[in-house]
């Protein structure tokens, strides 16, 4: 998989792209990144890449012109372009693996007060929003998108069981996980996990996951 992301800050992506997880995928070959600096299709002296908005208002809105050379330069017939933006659709877990099934995705990180309506329409397949806020770039979002496909992606985790029973998956959250001293602080591991009866310990486990599901998330259930 190839995934290529158009920003003013690229260097912002390196050490998140270079640790742990994301740096272990490319050392397998699963994914290679490609970072494109808008900037560099900028106007003049000063590489321009965004105007005030027609018909007023307050900041500054990226060019259509400048963002479609940058497209154009990275885009291809396997291409799925997204662009975050607070005013998209919210993401999931679930479109977190469409996405991982993708050949090339090309994320756009938003800036200012958004992008010029006509880039959208013409080039966007997707609006993704990380949640119900508003950030000043479409970095840090993007860098949540990029961590939750990659993961997913075959043998990029050494357990890749580790992506079928956590949060989201079953439309549950993961119950509570425990592990060594089997007691800290007076509080005991729960006798079932020590039980060794595999049955039993699922058992627990779903009926943890719902009720924490329940308590927190439970629009989740419906």
């Amino acid at each position: 998989m190839k995934i290529s992301i158009i920003t003013l800050f690229p260097e912002v992506f390196d050490p998140i792209l270079n640790t742990s997880i994301l740096r272990r995928a490319q050392q397998k070959a699963k994914v290679t990144f490609e970072l494109i600096n808008l900037r560099d299709f900028g106007e003049g002296k000063h590489k321009v890449v965004d105007d005030r908005p027609y018909g007023g208002g307050a900041g500054m809105v990226l060019k259509p012109d400048i963002l479609a050379k940058a497209v154009s330069s990275i885009i291809n017939r396997k291409s799925h372009i997204v662009l975050m933006s607070a005013s998209g659709t919210p993401y999931n877990q679930q479109r977190a693996r469409v996405l991982s099934k993708l050949d090339h995705l090309i994320i756009i990180c938003g800036h200012y007060e958004g992008v010029d309506q006509r880039l959208i329409d013409k080039y966007v397949d997707e609006e993704i929003s990380i949640g119900d806020f508003v950030l000043t770039g479409g970095e840090i979002p993007a860098m949540a998108i990029v961590d939750s496909i990659v993961r997913l992606l075959p043998k990029v985790l050494k357990k890749e069981e580790a992506t079928v029973n956590e949060s989201f998956t079953k439309n549950l959250l993961e119950g509570p996980q425990y592990t060594r001293p089997e007691e800290f602080e007076g509080k005991k591991v729960p006798t079932v996990l020590l039980s060794g009866n595999h049955a039993a310990i699922a058992k627990w486990r779903t009926e943890k996951s719902l009720q924490k599901t329940k308590r927190v998330r439970p629009d989740l259930l419906k």
